[in-house]
């Protein structure tokens, strides 16, 4: 059993900035949790505590996504541990590491539980430092991946609007999905994250890349930008003060901290076709390729999938969105046909909304702040979900009858 007694005599790393969900039975083990969340090892952790048990946690993620840390307690025999995290491994996210606190010293269910998958068992009652010892070591032990998972968009031809989509959907994963996110804009010279963002931060991701021996997450820390509660910027200096010529492994290291830090980084990518860029195009855990709906962009996005194919050979394929579709009076590859062509599914078609757009970035706004019920940012909301590995709706989606319904409703109450 994982009983740290001389805890306070050893140095605890601090615990990344993830989400951590506990499912407790009794208000003792509650109260533990919220205040070892106090702890200032756990500032950078998103912590939330509900009762109810191993029964509460699998109903909460029936059609939800899973934390990164999920703690359950048990008070023995009658919480039914083992039929328990039987259900919660059915519809747990891979990656999610659980710890279950219990009341029973019973050897044999210590060894039933880690044979299904449980991080760590901790017996109650447990003191704070324990807790946030058992869960810094989860992510400290040495060969564990890092947390975070990259994301890297890009797009097959320049002004395409793939900074857009990027932004759009870093704030879609922070804020429809309650995922802290850092979105690191890496165009130096042109990057456009600051103003989209309205933020004009003095420091970005140049000191960063410009100075690797100062680099550590205390540095990476102070260079990122607050958006809202979820959402970081790590914002590009857009200044032709010097020319930029990378390294192929330039980005590496401040990936590596950022992976190490935060459970989903956004890499908003310039559209160029270099030594950096392909090494950070085929390190990212998912890449979403931005497309047009022409000839260019079908002979570019094909020759960029058979590029990344060769270096991810386990991997995923890239997702594909179509940008600005349905252009007035201009002719267009349809949608269907753009995949057929491409050998590849096509992921998400995101319509020409010139006014939505244009609005959104005159204002230095996302869409869902524009308009949160547009068809735009829904789009954006399922990209997300998808990306994440739980797609969903999140809201019904509207009958084609709803509208004529409506107003028929209107004219009897009138």
């Amino acid at each position: 059993m994982a009983e740290l007694s001389e805890t306070t005599e050893r140095t605890i790393a601090p615990v990344p900035r993830i989400t951590i969900q506990a499912f407790c039975e009794t208000g003792e083990t509650a109260a533990m949790i919220e205040g070892a969340a106090l702890d200032r090892r756990m500032q950078k952790a998103q912590v939330k505590v509900r009762m109810g048990g191993g029964a509460a946690a699998i109903e909460a993620y029936r059609h939800a996504p899973t934390p990164n840390v999920i703690i359950i307690e048990i008070q023995g025999a009658r919480s039914k541990p083992i039929e328990c995290l039987d259900a919660l491994a059915e519809v747990c996210d891979e990656g999610t590491r659980v710890l279950v606190i219990g009341h029973v010293n019973d050897v044999m269910l210590y060894r039933q539980l880690i044979q299904r998958g449980v991080s760590d068992y901790l017996m109650a009652p447990v003191e704070p430092l324990t807790l946030i010892a058992a869960i810094s070591d989860l992510f400290t032990a040495p060969g564990v991946k890092p947390v975070g998972r990259t994301v890297a968009v890009y797009g097959v031809k320049g002004g395409i609007g793939a900074s857009t989509v990027a932004h759009n959907f870093a704030w879609s994963v922070a804020r429809g999905q309650g995922v802290q996110t850092v979105i690191a804009d890496l165009d130096i010279a042109f990057g456009t994250a600051s103003l989209n963002f309205n933020q004009d931060p003095p420091q970005g991701i140049a000191e960063a890349v410009f100075a690797p021996e100062r680099l550590d997450s205390a540095l990476v820390e102070r260079l990122l930008s607050k958006c809202s509660d979820n959402l970081s910027l790590l914002s590009a200096p857009a200044s032709l003060d010097r020319t930029i010529d990378l390294s192929e492994p330039a980005f590496d290291t401040l990936i590596e901290h950022m992976r190490a830090s935060v459970p989903c980084v956004v890499l908003d990518i310039p559209h160029q076709w270099n030594a950096w860029t392909k090494r950070v195009l085929t390190a990212a855990d998912e890449i979403l390729i931005v497309a047009g709906p022409d000839l260019a962009c079908l002979r570019n996005a094909k020759n960029l999938l058979g590029a990344l194919k060769h270096g991810r050979p386990n991997d995923q394929p890239p997702r594909i969105l179509l940008n600005g579709v349905g252009v007035p009076k201009r002719p267009e590859i349809g949608t269907a046909e753009f995949a057929k062509a491409l050998e590849a599914p096509v992921a998400l078609s995101i319509p020409f909304e010139p006014t939505l757009f244009g609005t959104a970035a005159n204002n230095g706004q996302m869409i869902a702040e524009i308009q949160a019920g547009s068809k735009v940012a829904d789009l954006f909301n399922d990209l997300a979900a998808m990306t994440l590995g739980r797609p969903e709706s999140r809201r019904g989606r509207p009958s084609l009858l709803e509208p004529l319904l409506a107003k028929l409703a209107g004219r009897k109450a009138s």
